[in-house]
């Protein structure tokens, strides 16, 4: 009797653990590896890519990738154009909402957009310039850009932005902008509900007790510098095309630990880098693809020695960029030959790439190097000079790149290369500060057209952080803005290249490759160049 007893409370047993277990191991996960912290969960503010990748999984814009990596209306079902290109209307879906944490629900209306909008250029936000002639061109924003915090709330209602009812919002542009839909999945053209924004206050997107989601999934717990942990949106107009129950994003992963969490199935996308590839390069879960970020470095131009040209020259020819990449990374990135990625814009006539029709203006040749540096020598009237190479070593692979530089520039006699390791964050207020020498970075295209790279050359560009002042590219780009007749626009734009890389504002190195471990498993994540979140989760499948 006693072992029947036990049997039965056994087999109870195993049938509630099975039920238990069986919800668990039903629920479909994704585990994504994200390389740096969440910086910010508030779309006006968000810059760097661990925040939009976020913020990508919780909002959505007027327009949006489908699961083909196409640019399709999202919020907005539809949108139409005047005749001059000037005028979007777009229409917004029925029955939209924003989602709490608990299940609250609030309407999502044409004003958000115009709220959100007017809100990042009063806060003078770092991509502030994305809604100005140097990104979509809407109307009178670079009036209110350079107001900021001065802008009166009569002087934001000229924005180029209007909602006439709840599901309409019609954008109106100083020019036409060939881009436009695209730049419009871009994370600082996200909607807000004001009346939710401003009852947080300063608390408003600091934890997921405070944020709000209309887009595929919810943040449901945010443990910073750690992982976010998304849920479904059941409220969202895109749940019937979510199959995943959860979706969760490591941080600060990393390309050892990611590869480790990736090989112990806590991770299902792990990036890695060079001195892993030859390990996983034969592994069916290993994936290579070109991505759209050009690292280079950034110059310190208010430095006297670095305010040489000849020394700025000097610098980069003597950086071998094919052996570096083909010999230290090995992650299918790629030389670049100037400041605009490859694949992303093509001449209007002919169809040919922008890098192909610009150039190559980076070239390797260690004794012509030497000769641009004793020149600069002479000018400068020193026998040696110091530079300091600062990166974050938060952003991978700078740590590489900048072990690779210090070795290569100091094959140059009369030149002595020490680096200086520090945070992204510590990278940029040094930056700003102007205490450093030159920098390492990287930039990501924000819309498919060469100017997403060649604004960053311009004056008053705020991510000008080296201060290259030079009036005829500044001119030439003006000419651009204006242009309505596309080949001529283009033929500027390579003007302004060409202007940019003969006087070394920056200095190219490579487009980086991704090299990246993926469950094969589960396929349909899209990683698309040139819009707002390179990463879409909405149609990942587990199979």
């Amino acid at each position: 009797m006693i072992m029947r007893k036990m049997l039965a409370l056994f087999v109870t047993m195993g049938l509630l653990l099975s039920g238990c277990g069986g919800k668990t191991d039903t629920q479909k996960v994704y585990n994504f590896g994200l390389e740096t912290d969440i910086v910010t969960m508030d779309s006006a503010f968000a810059t760097d890519p661990a925040s939009m990748s976020a913020l990508h999984a919780t909002t959505e814009g007027l327009m949006g990738v489908d699961a083909k990596g196409k640019t399709v209306p999202m919020l907005a079902k539809s949108y139409s154009l005047n005749d001059d290109h000037t005028v979007y209307t777009f229409k917004l879906r029925d029955n939209l909402k924003w989602t709490d944490l608990n299940g609250k629900t609030y309407p999502l209306k044409a004003q958000d957009f115009v709220y959100s909008w007017q809100r990042a250029l009063k806060n003078a936000s770092e991509y502030a310039y994305m809604f100005t002639s140097d990104g979509a061109s809407i109307k009178n924003a670079d009036a209110i850009a350079k107001l900021g915090v001065n802008a009166s709330k009569e002087q934001l209602d000229t924005l180029g932005i209007k909602a006439p009812d709840d599901k309409t919002v019609v954008v109106t542009l100083e020019r036409p902008i060939a881009y436009f839909l695209d730049i419009m999945t871009f994370s600082c053209f996200y909607p807000q509900n004001q009346e939710y924004v401003e009852k947080m206050g300063k608390q408003y997107a600091t934890d997921v007790n405070h944020m709000l989601s209309c887009g595929a999934f919810i943040a449901t717990k945010w443990t910073k510098n750690n992982k976010m942990e998304f849920k479904k949106n059941p409220n969202s107009f895109l749940a019937k095309e979510v199959q995943l129950d959860k979706l969760n994003l490591f941080l600060k992963q990393n390309p050892s630990t990611a590869a480790l969490n990736f090989t112990n199935g806590t991770l299902d996308y792990a990036a890695i880098n060079s001195s892993l590839v030859d390990k996983y390069k034969k592994d069916k879960s290993y994936k290579q693809f070109q991505m759209g970020y050009v690292f280079y470095i950034n110059i310190n131009h208010r430095r006297s020695t670095l305010a040489n040209k000849n020394v700025r020259a000097a610098i980069s020819y003597a950086i071998n960029r094919d052996d570096f990449t083909k010999n230290v990374l090995k992650d299918g990135s790629s030389k670049v030959g100037g400041m605009v990625g490859k694949t992303l814009a093509y001449n209007p006539k002919t169809g040919k790439d922008f890098r192909d029709d610009s150039g190559d203006y980076t070239h390797y040749d260690l004794a012509k190097a030497q000769q641009y540096l004793d020149e600069g020598l002479k000018e400068l009237n020193k026998s040696s000079i110091d530079i300091e190479i600062l990166y974050g070593s938060d952003e991978s692979p700078e740590d590489t790149v900048a072990e690779y530089l210090q070795g290569a520039l100091s094959k140059l006699k009369g030149l002595k290369v020490t680096n200086r390791a520090t945070t992204r964050q510590g990278r940029i207020a040094a930056q700003d500060a102007g205490e450093y020498d030159i920098a390492l970075q990287h930039w990501g295209p924000d819309y498919a057209d060469p100017t997403t790279y060649l604004n960053l050359g311009l004056s008053d560009n705020s991510n000008n952080r080296g201060k290259w002042n030079n009036a005829a590219f500044d001119q030439v780009m003006h000419q651009a803005q204006l242009e309505t007749d596309a080949s001529k626009r283009w033929n500027e734009l390579l003007e302004a290249e060409k202007i940019m890389m003969e006087d070394y504002a920056f200095i190219p190195l490579f487009q980086r490759g991704a090299a990246t471990l993926q469950r094969t498993n589960k396929p349909g994540m899209i990683y698309k160049m040139a819009v707002g979140s390179p990463y879409t989760y909405t149609y990942i499948k587990v199979q």
